[in-house]
């Protein structure tokens, strides 16, 4: 090979070296492929989601007032049933026969007044002419007609007589109390004889029977609550009660408008509104510590429409929608990244000085930059905004949060292009990172939130 063969060899592989070496150059300043979307105002609504039970507004618990044997049970779980409907009739024998002894009490109770009351009329009478016949023997003895022992025996009778009146009195009125109490046994026995047949305060639905035909029905006591027959259920006003977060509890108030899906009703969603907030935890009676459980409240949302398919007991989802924004500076939630900055006593972000060349992807991260008097360290909420296929880490206020959009008080306006993922991407990315806009994707930057 010639002198100028060589050479020229030599300066083909020269400039073939430098064209692959300005090829991966820039190739490593294009930095990484990333999604940005621009900042638009959307309508915005915060929802708090919590799930819980189907349950109607009014629940009663049917329970026996009288002790016995059930003899006739006219319903079933899950019939409808009308105010005043027939339920169920517990044995009325022994009632029956209270009510009758009650009643022959009652009778002889007064049978004996009325003789007592008898008896009293006669000792007034009998009162009355002795009192005429001392008042005789006395002006007898005033004109010295009649003996001494005779005007005492008339004394001694007519107070005799008064005596024995008194005492007829006082029967009379003990007999009157006996009477009374009787006739109150006997309301007593009559009242709970007309209890021994149950019928429905409301209209609804039998949701649980706990009672077969035959069986005793036991009355509450002080440490014994009873047997409870039968549950009615009112469905014309049905309820959602759910269990909120504690983080999230403070945004739920009174009247808030809220959705309702039911697991049982997949296809459809129901409006209602908040009517309740529990004020105390609900008690956990599970063995979780407390270290490790969550606290909850409950929320009770009323469904604005009735639905004649739903039953007690259905798990439901409520989404309450606790603030609104129209047309709101808003930013993708992906987005939104948190990173320390340095402030200065302004409370101004202080910006580390540019290198020389714009970062590399393989490049280390930066060393720390030493603080000066007055200078403070924060973690800051922010996003990236692509300037010249540069990341910018800016600072952002963050108000309400949507599904899918966060509110933006400050630090973005209309236009800002924001790096929304890859998700690795935006998590390590530093402020100055060259990327790539990933074409295909940039048009993905209208639309309002659903």
């Amino acid at each position: 090979m010639t002198r100028k063969n060589l050479l020229i060899a030599l300066l083909v592989v020269i400039v073939g070296g430098a064209v692959v070496a300005a090829n991966l150059y820039f190739k490593r300043q294009a930095g990484v492929t990333v999604t940005v979307e621009a900042i638009t105002a959307r309508n915005l609504e915060a929802i708090v989601s919590a799930s819980g039970k189907i349950q109607p507004k009014r629940l009663v618990n049917i329970s026996a007032d009288t002790p016995g044997r059930v003899v006739n049970l006219a319903v079933n779980e899950g019939d409808r049933v009308k105010q005043g409907q027939f339920l169920l009739q517990i044995d009325p024998k022994s009632l029956r026969m209270r009510v009758d002894g009650g009643a022959a009490s009652v009778e002889a109770a007064e049978g004996t007044l009325r003789q007592m009351r008898q008896a009293v009329e006669t000792a007034r009478v009998q009162l009355a002419q002795s009192q005429r016949n001392l008042d005789r023997q006395t002006d007898l003895s005033k004109r010295q007609l009649t003996t001494r022992e005779a005007l005492e025996q008339a004394q001694t009778d007519r107070n005799a007589k008064e005596s024995a009146l008194r005492e007829l009195e006082h029967q009379v009125t003990s007999q009157e109390s006996r009477t009374t109490l009787e006739r109150s046994n006997l309301d007593s026995a009559r009242y709970d004889l007309s209890k021994v047949r149950i019928e429905s305060p409301i209209d609804g639905i039998v949701t649980r029977r706990n009672i077969q035909e035959g069986e005793t029905a036991v009355i509450g006591t002080m440490n014994n609550a009873g047997t409870v027959l039968l549950t009615l259920a009112d469905m014309s006003v049905i309820q959602a009660e759910v269990n909120v977060d504690e983080t999230n509890i403070p945004k739920v108030v009174i009247g808030q408008i809220a959705k309702i899906t039911i697991d049982a009703l997949p296809d459809r969603v129901f409006k209602g509104h908040v009517t309740e907030i529990g004020n105390s935890p609900i008690q956990d009676t599970g063995v979780a510590t407390t270290a490790t459980q969550a606290t909850n409240f409950k929320v009770v949302v009323v469904l604005d429409e009735q639905i004649p398919d739903v039953r007690p007991g259905f798990t439901c989802t409520a989404d309450i929608t606790t603030a609104t924004r129209e047309s709101a500076t808003s930013v993708p939630i992906p987005a939104v990244a948190v990173r320390e900055l340095i402030y200065d006593a302004q409370n101004q972000v202080v910006k580390p000085p540019k290198p020389d060349r714009p970062r590399r992807p393989s490049d280390p991260p930066p060393a720390p930059i030493e603080l000066t008097q007055g200078q403070t360290r924060r973690e800051t909420e922010g996003v990236f905004v692509v300037t010249n296929n540069v990341a910018e880490f800016v600072p952002i206020k963050i108000g309400v949060s949507g599904d899918r959009y966060f509110e933006v008080l400050s630090g973005l306006k209309s236009g800002d292009r924001v790096i929304t993922g890859p998700y690795n991407s935006v998590r390590n990315m530093m402020d100055g990172d060259p990327v790539k806009i990933d074409a295909p994707r940039q048009t993905r930057t209208s639309g309002s939130t659903p």
